[in-house]
């Protein structure tokens, strides 16, 4: 700490609030209190937003998918891949709940390029709404409602709701709870309806085939699909870093010193952002087992909740693919091939066959409430992120209060999103969609590199991490990077 400037114990204010941690180039942090630590064992907090935004295209359709094709022994790279995201998410989490500073911020001390490197990924990567046509086509399915209407009326509704919440991030914490129990519960009573036990077993067992890679995985048909696949294992692209602002947000850590981000209705009672975070004393026993409190806190989110939940899903969702191809043989021919929409049909046309046309239904609703899920969770944090980057970090941004910046965001990406669905292909170019996933799992790889830089250089000694967390996050970059470029340079194509 900087104690250099500490005035004399007989002056006020207190001596702690004369302290500062400098980080970088930027602004130092101020000392402050570290909260109590709530208790380890809770129910879902920050981070239902992982997991509603993990709980996607991945788990539910790719990962089946190549268990069809492949067998479940190819499920070991989910197991990597997921078991790295959650080392990951409690990385993200030592920054955030030390500073009360998003990632952004904290690359931003290393290296203000870096953090904008992110602010242009996160446009070229999000704005896109592919994320909204899988459950809305699985909608259309199970109601007849075409499904543009259904997306650009789910757009709308996003904005409407985000704008009137008092405080954005209870709303959508509370939503978001709820309709990710509704799938966890639900998959896993679909699944032991139509699935067999021997159906657990090997899509269990799979998980620790590790190295197993058939020789037609490792074709240009489908190795960057395998690429894709390990990325979407969770979270993928930057959502693990957004959610180092929906720990701001609850007041973890050293956010509680944070404001919160409000809807546009109350953007009036907006209270100012602070231009830093702050940081507790490190040199205190008393505040460092708080701080193990509050790791103690995250690490039951992250192996129980996070790596929990997401494994069960994604077992859920093999199971039921693993039936549907015992009922229907014909749907692996189908699964095959690329058309996600009649994959997913004939995969629910599978699972009634196994019970009955309710159970189908069911299945079309759940890709649904992922589709709504993803597009909750992916607005709201790409307004955050991006609002977070421009208040900081833009001259005279902080003429406006934060809540304008999330809804200039949110509005322009609902705006945009809803031009594409009337007037252009709803995933935007085939060419830019190759390029679009580059980016997503180049952006995976560098926030690894960034992780390592932030968390050694800008925290102080006693909180940055271990040496094997240190090791486990350059693999996670190796990892990314290594697949992605193999996949580049050896058969010219990026993530399918």
């Amino acid at each position: 700490m900087d104690t250099s400037n500490t005035p004399p114990a007989t002056a006020a204010p207190p001596v702690e609030d004369q302290r500062v941690w400098k980080a970088g180039r930027l602004e130092p942090m101020p000392i402050r209190k570290l909260p109590d630590a709530p208790p380890s064992v809770h129910i879902l907090g920050p981070t239902v937003f992982l997991v509603a935004l993990g709980v996607g295209m991945g788990e539910s359709y790719m990962w089946p998918r190549l268990v069809l094709l492949f067998g479940p022994e190819i499920r070991w790279l989910f197991l990597i891949g997921v078991t790295l995201q959650a080392v990951v998410m409690l990385e993200m989490a030592r920054y955030a709940m030390a500073t009360g500073e998003s990632i952004f911020s904290g690359a931003a001390r290393v290296f203000k390029p870096l953090m904008w490197f992110f602010f242009v990924v996160a446009i070229a990567v999000y704005i896109w709404p592919g994320h909204l046509s899988a459950g809305a086509a699985a909608f259309e399915e199970i109601t007849g409602i075409p499904w543009v209407v259904t997306a650009v009326a789910g757009l709308i509704l996003v904005g409407v709701v985000f704008s009137l919440a008092k405080v954005i991030y209870n709303v959508l914490e509370n939503v978001l709870s709820l309709l990710i129990g509704a799938l966890v519960l639900g998959t896993a009573v679909v699944a032991a309806m139509v699935g067999s036990w021997g159906d657990v077993a090997t899509t269990i067992s799979g998980m620790f085939a590790i190295g197993y890679l058939p020789a037609e995985a490792m074709s240009a048909a489908w190795f960057p699909v395998i690429v894709g696949a390990c990325a979407f294992a969770g979270p993928s692209g930057m959502q693990q870093m957004w959610y180092t602002l929906h720990l701001r947000d609850s007041g973890a850590g050293m956010g509680v010193h944070m404001p919160k981000v409000r809807g546009l209705r109350h953007a009036g009672e907006q209270e100012a952002m602070p231009s830093r975070g702050f940081m507790f004393d490190t040199e205190d026993p008393a505040e460092m087992a708080k701080w193990k409190g509050w790791r103690r806190w995250v690490t039951f989110d992250a192996l129980l909740l996070f790596w929990g939940i997401t494994m069960l899903v994604t077992i859920s969702f093999t199971v039921i693919a693993q039936a549907a191809v015992r009922q229907n043989p014909d749907v692996r021919s189908v699964i095959q091939g690329d058309d996600r929409e009649v994959a997913l049909t004939a995969m629910a046309d599978a699972v009634s066959s196994a019970g009955s046309s309710v159970l189908g239904t069911v299945f079309l609703g759940f890709i649904a409430l992922i589709g709504l899920n993803a597009t909750l969770g992916l607005f709201d944090s790409f307004s955050r992120g991006q609002a977070d980057m421009t208040y900081n970090f833009v001259p005279g941004a902080k003429k406006l209060r934060m809540s304008h910046l999330y809804a200039g965001f949110l509005w322009g990406v609902i705006i945009f999103g809803i031009l594409i669905l009337l007037f252009g292909p709803a995933d935007g170019p085939s060419g830019i969609l190759d390029t679009l996933a580059f980016l997503s799992t180049f952006a995976m790889g560098a926030y690894c590199v960034t992780l390592l830089l932030v968390n050694n250089r800008m925290l102080p000694k006693p909180i940055r991490p271990k040496w094997w967390t240190n090791v486990i996050i350059g693999f996670g970059a190796v990892f990314y990077l290594g697949m992605l470029f193999y996949s580049l340079f050896a058969f010219g194509v990026v993530v399918g």
